[in-house]
């Protein structure tokens, strides 16, 4: 990418004018020294601010120039959306809580040294953290793979190890390796990876964990940098950032390369740790290691969560170090611009995109409809649907996942019902959950009920995420008795109810007006099975308690999310600040709080601040003064 094109994506995202001087050349125009700033998008950044990338971290401003060295393995290439394994990803999920269209649920490392707990379901995969992954209708996901990795995946491994781990769900590690020598069957490390790889895939990272120290412990077994990495990985996903980092510190140095560090970044971004992530990125620079596309997109996943006026920097930096935006940088600004509601903007970045010879991928097209929808534009919405099928949907049956809750979004009840019935004779898993979430959009529980009776005949055991796709259309449409009877025929099919289905429960709850009730179970349930709730789980009710002006319990739930691992972010400052607004009270020593996590208030927090500020003065207080 040229430097105007990427100047335009900097100034698209902080709001700027573009000046183009008489010889042609562009640059960033300010006028006494005061930027324009596009109130819809992100504040202006201080002349402080500017002057670096992290312009809290003092000794970030001096590494945005440092040369890079090469690397062997190249990253940050374009996500294709051709099949339905591009959404699998080998090292990190990178989801995000706030993406605007609903497709990604809050995920996160469950307790340390819970193991017993991240076994999943024998025949349908679950979650390390929250017993399945969140089902993702549109196959939209924070997340950019480690693209050398996602090959590994993309490959049709079969192995009788990973069949023989999935089918003995109670025996431990150690216990189906031991029968598995006594059978005589050899076990070399090429058959143990692909176990590995295939407990990746079904989110089984407590067993692929146990694989992996098993087969560190075989001195006969040599180590390379990519099974470090891997295990660092999981070490990361099941015990936390700390336990990873240790082991991290034990990697002999001539392993300790590139990847190890990329796989810990991408660890940190998924937890939101913003201090930690900045803190590994300057350690990558600081060891001269190249800075790629993938990890600017692992700063720009990370600060599109957490403090969007970051994004021109990293996009600036980017552009500094000669470092090219992939389709995935793209799909993220689309979406940062999409959620701002400037379509215009987004649009202007599709286009460039287009312009760099980089075609909107599926996911990406179907963000764009998302953001259209939400902003009233039906007939671009239709007409990116359109595009999106492409011909004959009989040859194009993955396409159908996407566009079943697409066409619901828009009330299209006839489109749902035509691309429902392509796969009506024989639906595939993920084509049910889509047409059950499109019916319930479209409010036809029978509709929606039918196909989730068809999909449980079909595929004989299904896992909780499967019963919590149609228990979340009882919660939206608040049918609180059809959801606990749907939880009790969960329970008597033998299937575990972990944090996926206590986040629908909690909204079955909330949406009956049954707050209390919502918390209690959510707590009954974490005490119970010593698993992570989502965090969605939590501020869903917390927000409930903010709006009744009830401090004492909104600062109860602040404290179990904290407890339970959930750093602090502005998300949670904005609920329990507006539950003092509403409840008129001040609020003492909050921008304290604020200031140890490291939160910087936006002008929507820092308004609401000046509320609840004890020591603000107005025109009545310095009259009695």
């Amino acid at each position: 990418m040229n430097r105007p094109d990427l100047l335009f994506l900097v100034c698209r995202l902080q709001g700027l004018r573009l000046a183009t001087s008489r010889a042609g050349c562009v640059k960033l125009e300010t006028i006494c020294g005061q930027l324009e700033v596009n109130t819809n998008t992100f504040e202006t950044p201080s002349a402080a601010y500017t002057t670096s990338l992290f312009h809290r971290s003092a000794t970030m401003s001096s590494k945005l120039s440092t040369g890079m060295r090469g690397l062997s393995s190249q990253v940050g290439t374009e996500t294709s959306s051709s099949s339905e394994d591009d959404i699998d990803d080998a090292f990190s999920e990178l989801e995000g809580p706030e993406v605007s269209t609903d497709a990604v649920q809050d995920k996160k490392n469950t307790f340390e040294g819970n193991e017993d707990e991240l076994v999943s379901d024998p025949d349908l995969s679950d979650d390390d953290f929250m017993e399945e992954s969140s089902h993702d209708t549109l196959g939209l996901s924070d997340t950019e793979a480690d693209p050398a990795e996602k090959l590994l995946t993309r490959k049709k491994l079969t192995s009788e190890l990973f069949n023989a781990i999935v089918k003995d769900p109670n025996s431990s590690i150690e216990d189906v390796l031991s029968k598995w020598v006594e059978e005589g069957k050899e076990l070399g490390k090429q058959e143990v990876t692909a176990a590995i790889l295939g407990c990746r895939k079904r989110r089984m990272f407590g067993r692929a964990l146990q694989l992996s120290e098993w087969l560190e412990k075989k001195d006969e077994f040599d180590f390379i940098e990519r099974d470090y990495a891997s295990r660092a990985d999981l070490i990361a996903k099941v015990r936390g950032l700390q336990s990873a980092e240790k082991y991290i510190d034990k990697i002999p140095k001539s392993f300790k390369g590139e990847l190890i560090y990329r796989t810990f970044l991408a660890n940190c971004v998924t937890s939101s740790n913003l201090k930690k992530a900045e803190e590994v990125f300057n350690k990558m620079r600081d060891l001269d290691f190249e800075l790629t596309a993938f990890t600017c997109n692992q700063l720009l996943l990370l600060y599109k969560r957490l403090d969007r006026k970051k994004i021109a920097d990293v996009l600036l930096l980017m552009e500094k170090q000669n470092v090219k935006p992939t389709s995935f940088t793209y799909k993220l600004l689309i979406d940062t611009k999409g959620q701002a509601n400037d379509l215009t903007g987004m649009e202007e970045i599709a286009e460039t995109m287009k312009a760099e010879g980089l075609v909107p991928d599926l996911t990406t097209r179907a963000i764009m409809v998302g953001h259209y929808v939400s902003g009233g534009l039906r007939e671009k919405a239709e007409s990116i649907l359109k595009e999106m099928e492409a011909g004959d949907l009989k040859e194009n049956r993955w396409v159908c996942r996407v566009l079943l809750p697409l066409y619901a979004s828009l009330g299209k009840s006839d489109e749902v019902a035509r691309v429902w019935e392509i796969c009506k004779a024989s639906p595939r898993l993920e084509e049910c959950l889509s047409a059950i979430e499109a019916y319930g959009k479209l409010k036809q529980i029978e509709k929606a009920e039918a196909v989730f009776d068809k999909m449980e005949q079909k595929y004989k055991k299904i896992s909780s995420k499967h019963y919590s796709t149609l228990l979340k259309v009882y919660a939206n449409n608040k049918m609180l008795s059809k959801g606990k009877d749907l939880v009790r025929r969960m329970g008597e099919k033998g299937c575990r109810v972990g944090p996926l289905t206590w986040d629908a429960m909690v909204k079955l709850y909330v949406e009956a007006g049954e707050v209390e009730k919502a918390d209690s179970m959510l707590q009954k349930a974490v005490q119970q099975n010593k698993m992570k709730p989502m965090f969605n789980s939590y501020i869903t009710i917390m927000d409930q308690y903010s709006k009744r002006g009830d401090v004492h319990n909104a600062e109860k739930m602040f404290v179990r999310m904290r407890q339970s691992g959930y750093i602090a972010r502005m998300r949670q400052f904005q609920s329990l600040v507006q539950a003092y607004v509403n409840a008129k009270v001040p609020a003492y020593g909050i921008r304290e709080r604020m200031k140890a996590d490291n939160i910087f208030p936006n002008k929507a927090l820092a308004a609401q601040l000046a509320r609840v500020d004890a020591f603000r003065r107005t025109a009545v207080s310095d009259l009695l003064d």
